[in-house]
């Protein structure tokens, strides 16, 4: 696939992606143990898509979807970020893009191309796929056979792809892909979350029998960074 020239976006002056900027903070050093735990939990399968949600709002789940797909992707692994909260789509605003076609516009005209939606970032591997317009009917796309005819088409020529999805409290869109896809990712803001919240939305998540890879706890301040990740059963 030759993506669109015109569509290639800078990544290096993105303040949300301090996996690209700051390489050797502690929070970059988190993002890559993220990488690792997850690699070895699915060490006898492959695996290609991810979910990453959380409980409720204001999590910060879109900047840890870009970073943590900013860190598989290298030379040898081609990534793609897919916007797939069709609500509140934020990958955008992280990547300071355009978000006039994207998702929306593969679901609903079959004359769209995945090409020309996607798109090239200066970081080798990454690419990624905003939401385009908000739809009224965001779960019902997402669970439609057209979504699972695009989903196939990213993987003939992606390595991953990551699902940035709406809470699961909020909406049903996050369990819809969850069931679709090989692993799902849960985002727990510390001093935010809701013990309650989190348990409600892990049981949404077995009801569909989401393979949950693990949680992310955001927010927790160390040493000189403001917040940073850590991956955990």
């Amino acid at each position: 696939m030759i993506f669109n020239k015109k569509k290639k976006v800078e990544t290096a002056d993105r303040p949300g992606l301090v996996v690209v900027n700051k390489p050797s903070s502690a929070v970059s050093e988190q993002f890559r143990t993220i990488r690792t735990n997850v690699q070895f939990s699915m060490v006898d399968e492959t695996l290609r898509t991810i979910v990453v949600t959380s409980a409720g709002p204001a999590s910060g789940k879109s900047t840890v979807s870009a970073n943590l797909a900013a860190t598989f992707a290298s030379k040898e692994k081609k990534v793609l970020l897919v916007d797939a909260d069709l609500r509140k789509p934020t990958v955008h605003k992280i990547f300071k893009v355009r978000n006039n076609d994207g998702l929306t516009t593969l679901l609903t005209d079959r004359k769209a191309n995945l090409e020309e939606m996607i798109y090239r970032t200066h970081s080798e591997g990454l690419y990624i796929l905003t939401s385009g317009a908000i739809p009224p009917n965001p779960a019902e796309l997402l669970s439609s056979k057209r979504m699972e005819e695009i989903k196939q088409e990213m993987l003939d020529y992606f390595d991953l792809i990551i699902f940035d999805m709406p809470p699961l409290l909020a909406v049903t869109d996050a369990q819809v892909m969850a069931s679709k896809t090989d692993g799902v990712l849960f985002v727990i803001p510390k001093g935010q979350a809701n013990k309650d919240e989190v348990f409600k939305a892990k049981d949404l998540l077995e009801k569909v029998q989401a393979n949950v890879l693990g949680a992310v706890l955001n927010r927790v301040d160390k040493s000189d960074d403001s917040y940073y990740y850590y991956y955990g059963e």
